[in-house]
């Protein structure tokens, strides 16, 4: 992705000074994975209340009319990395609730399509998707390919990537692995001792580095400063509540997989608790991870998406993680590398991982790490709301 590229921010939809794609992906996704290895539990503490339906926070909205307004974003973001687009190839720039434009109205029937294929010869499960046809190109290849230097992965391949079963499995018992991984982190007593954790260091995308501050803080609190060179943007969760912010802008709220992502990035006691986070958890073989042996352990959590859990085979650290966001129209992956290991206050934590989706990836690397140090709560506070909230983007 190009850094120098420029869009449209927009907070629930409204048009925003344009700034440069960099800044705004990053703010977007570093919710994800700026609590490290050990922030992927599933324990949460978010209070239910009875979601807006799309056409109650947004404008004109048709084909989508009774999902979950929540849901509408990540439904676009799935529709931009199916087709390797951005948001202006569909929507108005500053208008996004108009009509106008002629692949918007394509979509729309696109959509319509998708969902009566599934309805009528699979039973309504979601198994066609936008990513079936186009695989990131607006126009889908109706022609097979010639065969290239190694065969694409197939439908089976496609399937495992979402925590299917394979017949592939093999290895220990999951409750053994997971055993293993907590013992080389240094044990249970020592994590649950980890009351707060502080780091500095830089995140790295494409050609740029800019530094970066992750403060966590138990229970369930985390914040993330990327130091811009326009001001600091911040991805913050308080244990109830996910916000977005970049410089001179309201903050976003979180919602949907990004508030789900927040709360597992704010456990510091990811290892520990990796028995009781799952309502099923098996391993499904052994994949190579950069060159080295890992079991792929997947978990499945009521409710929600699977997570997929990668092993290394010797040491028992975790190397990979890939996790889901739901969408009305597919899942979205999301892929964490961890390297690096070192000892930090008694655990041994990733000084280095690195994150990539559809959509482009960064790496973060960690110069400098101190444990259960004071954290002022003050961090964790949201920022006041605009005054009012306008309706937004629409399909």
């Amino acid at each position: 992705m190009n850094g120098e590229k420029r869009v449209e921010l927009r907070s629930n939809g409204q048009p925003r000074a344009a700034v440069p794609t960099f800044f705004i992906w990053i703010a977007a996704i570093i919710v994800v994975c700026a609590g490290g290895a050990w922030a992927q539990s599933g324990r949460s503490l978010l209070v239910l209340t009875e979601p807006k339906k799309a056409e109650e926070q947004f404008k004109n909205i048709q084909t989508l009319k009774g999902i979950p307004a929540d849901q509408l974003i990540p439904a676009m973001q799935f529709i931009t990395a199916s087709l390797g687009v951005e948001c202006e190839f569909c929507h108005v720039q500053g208008a996004v609730e108009k009509d106008d434009k002629k692949p918007k109205q394509t979509a729309r029937k696109m959509m319509e399509m998708m969902f009566a294929i599934n309805k009528d010869n699979f039973e309504g499960h979601r198994e066609v998707t936008c990513y079936s046809c186009h695989r990131g190109s607006t126009d889908p290849v109706a022609t097979p390919l010639v065969m290239a230097e190694e065969a694409k992965p197939g439908a089976s391949e496609a399937k495992k990537g979402e925590g299917a079963e394979t017949n592939e499995a093999s290895g220990p018992p999951a409750d053994q692995v997971i055993d293993k991984y907590v013992k080389a982190v240094g044990g249970a007593a020592v994590i649950e001792k980890v009351t707060s954790r502080v780091m500095k260091g830089t995140i790295t995308f494409g050609d740029r580095n800019v530094p970066i501050e992750i403060f966590a803080k138990d229970p369930d609190k985390r914040v993330s400063l990327t130091h811009m060179p326009d001001g600091d943007s911040i991805t913050a969760f308080d244990g109830h509540e996910g916000w977005l912010g970049v410089p001179g802008r309201p903050v976003r709220e979180m919602h949907g997989p990004d508030i789900d992502a927040a709360a597992m990035d704010a456990d510091l006691h990811f290892a520990s608790h990796l028995r009781v986070m799952f309502s099923e958890v098996k391993v499904q073989g052994t994949e190579k991870v950069d060159g080295r042996e890992a079991y792929l352990v997947v978990g499945r959590r009521e409710g929600k998406t699977p997570l997929k859990l990668y092993f290394d085979e010797k040491s028992g650290l975790l190397v990979r993680l890939v996790r889901f966001g739901e969408t009305p129209l597919g899942r979205t992956p999301t892929q964490i590398d961890y390297a690096d290991y070192r000892e930090a206050g008694g655990v041994k934590i990733p000084f280095r991982w690195t994150l990539a989706r559809p959509s482009g990836r960064f790496t973060i690397q960690v110069s400098e790490v101190k444990q259960n140090v004071p954290v002022d709560d003050t961090k964790f506070t949201k920022p006041p709301a605009p005054p009012e909230e306008q309706k937004g983007p629409t399909k």
